[in-house]
């Protein structure tokens, strides 16, 4: 059976949102996605997404009886991960149309949970003693390992930015569209060494939302199909990965998504790479196979994923630019669908295979779509 994502779409707006819940933000989603589909929620008899409130909470305020639920919550990828089970779950007869969504109130914080490390779990007893706690710093690790072992600039490392916000320059929703360059990114305020203020993602409000069905049930002329899926995950700790200069979980999950859709390289058009810092951009660009290692950030630096560039990436803005609520990865499937349907606000001319991978925690977990407009 082939499995189409049918509707997708965002909450009204990102960015600053104080008047909204985070409830108020899935179920805000939930209609805009539903709406986007030509669905209702009469449709609906799978529900998925991650967090405070989970799937329960949400199936009931949308009034909801689902057969099916996954509560996955494996960081910002978590929403990758809903997007391979439901597809399991169709095929399987366990339910027919899914609801994905997210809504994080990133910034105002209305009705997110505290955030409070237990002095007993592994992070608690091994990491935050020493001061690695939270992204910036836990980070940092891998950023100044790779830059030891690879030769990347800070330059280099300054680049991301400067090419993802060409991106958002293009983007009337994205939170920041002023240009910078290299020397804007370097003198801008030093947050933990390596980076600067502009290589960190920004932290928002805001939300989105995805059917899933079979292509039988999809009411849209334009559905986008899932070709291949992989996930996977490196280590619990930052502390623990099996080598501070590749991710483990990209490469695996990568893999294994670029096998089932049975796809190269070169097929790809298009490509969201989760950059909650600049050097993630960087480590997909090698873990998936589209440069060699120590190559990426040359790469970037030589406008290749820039409007115009040969593999254009993260044509949103990215969580540099665009939006980072802090889990990102529901924004960056967003955008691909976006430009597979021609929809998006800097349209890839002629993108018909996008591949989404995306990061959960600090390179703990990781899952990688491929969608495509059309059948191979």
């Amino acid at each position: 059976m082939n499995v189409v994502i049918a509707g997708a779409a965002e909450t009204d707006e990102i960015g600053r949102l104080p008047g909204h819940s985070t409830l108020g933000l899935h179920l805000e989603a939930a209609r805009n996605a539903l709406a986007d589909a030509g669905m209702t929620k009469d449709d609906i008899d799978g529900i998925a997404t991650v967090g405070t409130p989970g799937p329960i909470q949400v199936a009931h305020a949308l009034g909801v009886t689902p057969s099916w639920l996954d509560g996955t919550g494996v960081g910002g990828s978590s929403f990758l991960f809903h997007v391979r089970h439901a597809t399991a779950a169709i095929r399987a007869g366990l339910c027919r149309t899914v609801l994905i969504t997210h809504g994080e109130s990133g910034r105002s914080r209305v009705g997110a949970p505290r955030f409070a490390m237990a002095p007993d779990s592994l992070m608690g007893q091994f990491e935050v003693p020493y001061g690695v706690m939270g992204p910036t710093t836990t980070f940092t690790l891998t950023a100044l390992r790779y830059m030891k072992e690879t030769g990347l600039t800070h330059e280099q490392l300054a680049e991301v930015a400067v090419a993802q916000r060409r991106w958002a320059h293009l983007n009337p929703r994205a939170m920041h569209r002023d240009l910078i360059t290299v020397a804007d990114v370097l003198a801008s305020r030093l947050v933990a060494y390596p980076f600067h203020l502009l290589e960190c993602c920004l932290v928002t409000d805001g939300g989105g939302a995805l059917v899933v069905t079979g292509e039988d049930r999809a009411r849209r002329g334009d559905p986008v199909y899932l070709l291949g899926s992989g996930e996977a995950m490196d280590a619990p700790m930052i502390s623990q990965m099996e080598d501070f200069t590749t991710s483990k979980g990209f490469r695996l999950s990568g893999e294994a998504a670029f096998a089932e859709a049975g796809i190269t390289h070169g097929d790809v058009d298009h490509l969201m790479v989760y950059d909650a810092f600049a050097h993630v951009p960087i480590y997909g660009l090698e873990d998936l196979g589209f440069v060699k290692r120590g190559e990426a950030g040359a790469f970037i630096a030589e406008g290749h994923t820039s409007p115009g560039g040969r593999l254009p990436m993260n044509t949103n803005g990215g969580g540099l630019s665009y939006t980072h609520t802090g889990m990102y990865g529901m924004f960056a499937i967003q955008e691909a669908v976006r430009q597979l349907r021609g929809e998006a606000a800097a349209q890839v001319p002629g993108a018909e295979v996008s591949v989404v991978l995306g990061n959960g925690g600090m390179f703990a977990s990781a899952a990688t779509l491929v969608l495509a407009n059309r059948l191979p």
